[in-house]
């Protein structure tokens, strides 16, 4: 990838965060819970599964993107102006974004720790999620402080693998886009069965 403007790249990924949360707040939230809950066919995910799945990532790295912001705002690190995604977490990133038509470009299974049970509180996890996009917001905020490339934070896969903090904001919003469009498209299925 090639370098970008750092603060252009946050906000730009600031915007699809909240564009996230007013989608949930909106449409998600405006839907009745069996729809929410529906899976559109056996083994498939719901919209609230989607949105579990969403929560479990956020889960480790809102605390993990958290705690390495910090951590350079005490050590003095200065903000990069340009930003280049590295080799790891570029690829991870393209892996995870959907097609232009809102379809996964390749079909992944999830991680066992990663993948959320068919019986879930709507509510309780509309909430959480929602929640998890303003935190998110903020870090990006916070984020504008800090060397993008430079910093470092532990993956979920390991701690040995570390993406900088640039791309681990990349692909945890790539991953949302991912999975809010497999979840609106549950909510389409549960509204017009087969």
């Amino acid at each position: 990838m090639a370098p970008v403007n750092s603060q252009q790249f946050l906000q730009q990924l600031k915007n699809q965060v909240t564009e996230a949360r007013r989608l949930a707040e909106s449409h998600f939230g405006g839907q009745p819970e069996a729809t929410l809950l529906q899976q559109p066919e056996p083994g498939s995910w719901s919209a609230i599964q989607c949105l579990e799945h969403l929560n479990s990532y956020g889960r480790f790295y809102l605390p993990a993107l958290g705690k390495a912001i910090e951590q350079a705002v005490i050590k003095g690190t200065r903000a990069n102006a340009a930003f280049r995604s590295g080799l790891v977490g570029g690829w991870f990133t393209r892996l995870m974004l959907p097609d232009a038509n809102g379809k996964p470009k390749s079909k992944m299974q999830a991680p066992k720790d990663h993948q959320p049970v068919p019986q879930l509180s709507a509510d309780k996890v509309l909430k959480e999620f929602i929640e998890q996009q303003v935190e998110m917001e903020s870090l990006l905020v916070a984020a504008t402080r800090i060397n993008l490339e430079k910093v470092k934070v532990p993956t979920s896969l390991s701690n040995f693998i570390r993406m900088s903090a640039g791309d681990t904001f990349a692909f945890l919003i790539a991953h949302m886009q991912r999975h809010l469009r497999q979840a609106e498209r549950a909510i389409a299925a549960a509204a017009h069965p087969h």
